[in-house]
């Protein structure tokens, strides 16, 4: 028997959304992964830095995967719940975790690491990037390209064309020259999720808070009640997100 409405979102409401491990969403909902394997690659140029910084490390899952680190790591994080949660992941492994807002300046003197990396970063800020990489340094970063997510999104907020352009990979090529960043790799990747359940919906929408803003359960109601209805009669809601991989040298 399916769970009800009303479990469902309870479900959703509940569930925990600190850090970037989305395991909960398991039997739930689906994305498909780029081809490229981030966290593989991450760790290859992690085993050849001297010193290295992640930024916007979430709760630091994704960087804590890596084989091993450079003599100096230091990895920055603005929500207080990540925060806790990168400092008892990466401290043991010898990465430092320091509490930023994610807004200029970045909090580190200029030309201190040879390697700057994140994933899936909610900001990006080229002059700050280049400012600490050291010459010969580089930026090596998955992100959330055009128009993610926004079947899903879209079904919340109604049509929002102007949004879809942004991140596009172009432009955030562009402003990484602009920045005096040398732009050496630039891939692109669709991929499709599915969405099983509305309580997989309820916690994306509650972990990814920029997708809807100001959303919570009690002000979509209508919508969830309009989603379950849908993914019921015919299967589950079908997305798209885009992702680029990136990497920059300072010259």
């Amino acid at each position: 028997m399916t769970d009800s409405f009303e479990a469902l979102i309870e479900a959703g409401r509940t569930a925990d959304v600190t850090g970037w491990d989305f395991g909960w969403l398991d039997g739930r909902a689906t994305e498909e992964r780029p081809p490229w394997g981030y966290a593989r690659l991450l760790s290859e140029r992690l085993g050849g830095a001297s010193a290295s910084l992640d930024i916007q490390t979430g709760g630091g899952e994704v960087l804590a995967e890596a084989a091993a680190f450079p003599p100096a790591a230091v990895a920055t994080e603005s929500w207080p719940p990540n925060v806790r949660r990168a400092t008892r992941l990466l401290h043991p492994r010898g990465v430092v975790v320091v509490a930023d807002p994610d807004e200029p300046p970045l909090p580190f003197g200029d030309e201190a690491f040879d390697l700057v990396t994140s994933r899936h970063p909610a900001t990006i800020w080229w002059s700050e990037i280049a400012r600490v990489l050291t010459p010969g340094g580089t930026y090596f970063a998955q992100h959330v390209g055009r128009a993610s997510a926004f079947e899903l999104i879209e079904f919340f907020l109604g049509p929002q064309p102007e949004a879809r352009r942004g991140r596009h990979p172009d432009d955030e090529a562009d402003a990484a020259r602009a920045a005096g960043l040398e732009v050496i790799d630039l891939r692109t990747v669709r991929l499709r999720i599915e969405i099983h359940d509305v309580a997989a919906a309820v916690y994306l929408l509650r972990k990814v808070i920029w997708w809807v803003p100001g959303f919570t359960v009690e002000n979509s109601l209508d919508r969830l009640r309009d989603l379950h209805d849908r993914i019921q009669a015919d299967g589950p809601f079908v997305a798209h997100s885009t992702r680029h991989l990136i990497e920059a040298r300072r010259p």
